[in-house]
């Protein structure tokens, strides 16, 4: 079992703009959409706007996945996902506008209110190797 990522990883997730977050439906089903991220501090944090079918799935169920693809160097991970609201860490929010040229998520966006997903990995089954 991998524990944790090796700099390589942590390289990349510095360097990539979106990871791809599976949520699961009521009904069980997934619910993949490419999302804004930064990892901080061995967890992940994704803005979105409250009102987004992601929240409402991790409201219900707070199991996600987390993917960057790529053929040669995946990287999965699985968590748990809870539901920040403002005040949002200091640190998240500067890392955020800085990744994503000077977007604030503690200003409400065209689609409402933004919440934070904080997603405390709970194993990692890619990290950076295909098998």
């Amino acid at each position: 079992m991998i524990t944790s990522p090796g700099a390589e990883v942590l390289e990349r997730l510095d360097r990539e703009r979106v990871v791809w977050l599976c949520t699961l439906r009521p009904d069980g089903s997934p619910h993949l959409t490419p999302v804004w991220f930064l990892y901080l501090d061995g967890e992940w944090w994704i803005g979105t706007a409250e009102r987004n079918r992601k929240v409402r799935n991790i409201a219900a169920d707070p199991r996600v996945s987390l993917a960057l693809p790529d053929v040669d160097a995946p990287v999965v991970a699985e968590g748990v996902a809870s539901i920040v609201r403002q005040p949002f860490p200091a640190a998240v929010v500067d890392g955020l506008r800085h990744r994503y040229d000077g977007w604030d998520v503690t200003v409400d966006g065209p689609d409402g209110t933004y919440v934070l997903l904080r997603v405390a990995v709970t194993r990692w089954l890619m990290a950076g190797r295909a098998h």
